[in-house]
């Protein structure tokens, strides 16, 4: 145990050092894989090496590929960084090693997602009674609600999907936006839905789902919504969709990865207007709620829906007297994810996460501003957190997106908006200051004047 805890005060020290190191620190990793594989090992030991050693060849290598995403100028993936109380609560919880699969295999995990699973739905505003799992993330959250879905609605039209597959089913309609996101389509894929027999709903300039647009509709249907658009922030009118498709074997699905917290606030709640009235939704939590990675949640109002499509029944299984975890997942072994949601909302409370939700959102509007006065061009209208920028034609703006990322300050990345290469700055994270934001504002005009050069008025 001396050795022991030996490891841990340098581990500990070694990851204070690099915490503390964030706020002045390149974002981007100053090595790619290709470089840091010859260093970080070669043919297969023979020997195992002291666990100090392996520690100090992992903090001195592999730091040099460290992104520094937890830190407070990273714009990029909508990316949030690391709440103290969720980082130490995680690094407490694997020292525990539990197994989170089951009330029996760990008492604290079951506790911890069911005080979690309410504080959730309480901070979102959804029924108290939804089933809810903690997945890796919205792609997980995606796949798990919407295997739900397929269960429910074959179930209506006499047809048990769980038992028999989807062999001889009645054909499951999957409606989608033009603009969805391209892990939904994984995860229908990955439930036999396809990912190409979907049918596809125009979107208006800022990527929304058009109610006009939507086709008539005989169940059984999955229709699958968007709250936050991962390019301009944008929400579906989830709330009229509902209205327009009501029926008992239609299914309103909403992928919310990050826009889902905008409930959080009442400023922004707006945007949601209705969303209740869906079916299910997937949200993650290593987004807006700052946790570390892997993290997200699958919520599903029927949780008899939900419950019925993950179960696992074994006979070395626990007796089932109050929730089992691992009904509701699609995973039985797991981590204990539910730890680390748990202390990012006790570390905050509902004040909090209304506080980082609008800080987020002010600090994306000062973004717009200022590279609006600065000529550049602003390329949606900034209701979130989410600013696509242009800076003349596809070439110019490839470029001053490299440069950015070059030049270390902050780090954004790149998309295509309506025909046209953008930078897409997403502002996700509790560490961003104000400061932060007028460093990067600055940095981002000065790779941008250098790449422009000076205006017809400057020469």
């Amino acid at each position: 145990m001396n050795d022991m805890r030996e490891l841990l005060d340098e581990t500990f020290q070694r990851a204070a050092r690099f915490m503390e190191s964030l706020p002045e620190r390149r974002v981007a990793a100053s090595h790619e894989a290709d470089e840091l594989v010859p260093a970080l090992g070669g043919a297969l030991p023979k020997k195992g090496l002291p666990a100090s050693e392996i520690l100090s060849r992992l903090d001195e290598t592999g730091v040099q590929g460290v992104v520094a995403s937890a830190g407070p100028r990273y714009f990029g993936f909508v990316t949030g960084g690391t709440l103290p109380a969720s980082l130490a609560a995680s690094w407490l919880a694997a020292a525990w090693d539990q197994n989170a699969f089951s009330e029996a295999s760990s008492p604290v995990g079951a506790a911890i997602e069911r005080v979690a699973m309410r504080w959730v739905l309480e901070a979102l505003d959804l029924p108290a009674d939804a089933g809810t799992a903690f997945v890796t993330g919205a792609t997980m959250a995606n796949f798990t609600a919407l295997a739900a879905a397929r269960r429910a609605i074959l179930l209506a039209h006499g047809h048990d999907a769980d038992r028999h597959g989807l062999h001889a089913a009645p054909e499951i309609t999957v409606v989608v936006g033009e603009q969805a996101h391209a892990t939904l389509f994984k995860a229908l894929g990955m439930l036999g839905l396809g990912r190409d027999r979907v049918v596809r709903v125009p979107a208006d300039d800022q990527g929304r789902m058009r109610v006009d647009a939507l086709p008539d509709l005989d169940g059984p249907v999955i229709v699958c919504t968007q709250a936050g658009n991962v390019n301009t922030g944008a929400f579906d009118p989830v709330g009229a969709v509902c209205d327009a498709v009501r029926a008992s074997d239609v299914w309103v699905h909403v992928d919310g990865a990050f826009g889902l917290w905008a409930r959080a606030s009442a400023r922004f709640a707006d945007l949601a207007q209705g969303i209740d009235a869906a079916d299910s939704w997937a949200v993650d939590a290593h987004k807006w709620l700052n946790v570390p990675y892997d993290s997200g949640l699958a919520i599903v109002r029927d949780a008899g829906a939900l419950r019925g499509a993950m179960a696992v029944q074994a006979d070395y299984f626990p007796a089932q007297e109050n929730r089992e975890p691992f009904q509701f997942t699609p995973e039985a072994s797991r981590r204990m994810r539910g730890v680390e949601i748990w202390a990012a909302i006790a570390s905050l409370g509902r004040d909090g996460i209304k506080e980082l939700v609008e800080r987020n959102c002010r600090q994306a509007r000062r973004f717009a501003a200022g590279l609006l006065d600065a000529g550049c061009e602003i390329l949606n209208d900034v209701v979130l957190n989410q600013v696509l920028v242009a800076f003349g034609d596809d070439r110019a703006t490839t470029e001053v997106i490299r440069g950015v990322q070059r030049e270390g300050t902050c780090w954004c990345g790149g998309t295509r908006w309506n025909g046209r290469a953008a930078m897409r700055i997403s502002v996700s994270s509790w560490a961003t200051t104000d400061d932060d934001v007028e460093r990067s504002l600055a940095a981002i005009i000065r790779v941008a004047d250098a790449v422009l050069g000076p205006t017809p008025a400057e020469r």
